[in-house]
């Protein structure tokens, strides 16, 4: 009688990969939503960040410099998106930063239905973090 013995020998400093396809869905959500961080969401609070202020509603004012901050970690963590080595690390400032986004809208600007679409967005970063976890770990080291 025989037993089987396994004959991979998996050591801890293999990388986790997504298939192929998965791979293809990921690469493609980085660069879509890359492309909306960098031209529609973090842009317009780099380029006319007066025009926002003006139009901001009474209940959710913010100071200049916190919304140049917030325009400028946006479309780095865009750009970010779209660099393989550091797309693990983008997903997860870019979800923590949504989760924040999500409560300001629910609590400082008291329309919490309006904190789903940042809630969204932060569980779709927060996979990519998760399936890009091997450039995190590879950045640490």
């Amino acid at each position: 009688m025989t037993t089987a013995t396994p004959s991979a020998n998996f050591s801890h400093t293999d990388a986790y990969r997504p298939g192929k396809i998965r791979n293809r869905v990921l690469w493609t959500l980085q660069i879509v939503l890359g492309l909306f961080f960098i031209i529609a969401s973090g842009g317009p609070k780099l380029v006319i960040p007066n025009t926002l202020m003006d139009n901001a509603p009474e209940n959710l004012t913010i100071p200049f410099a916190l919304l140049i901050f917030i325009g400028v970690v946006e479309v780095a963590g865009g750009i970010g998106l779209m660099v393989p080595r550091v797309s693990g690390l983008a997903a997860v400032g870019l979800s923590v930063l949504t989760v924040l986004a999500a409560a300001t809208q629910a609590f400082i600007a008291d329309k919490p239905a309006m904190a789903i679409f940042p809630l969204v967005l932060a569980a779709i970063f927060a996979w990519i973090a998760y399936e890009r976890r091997a450039t995190i770990t590879a950045l640490v080291r």
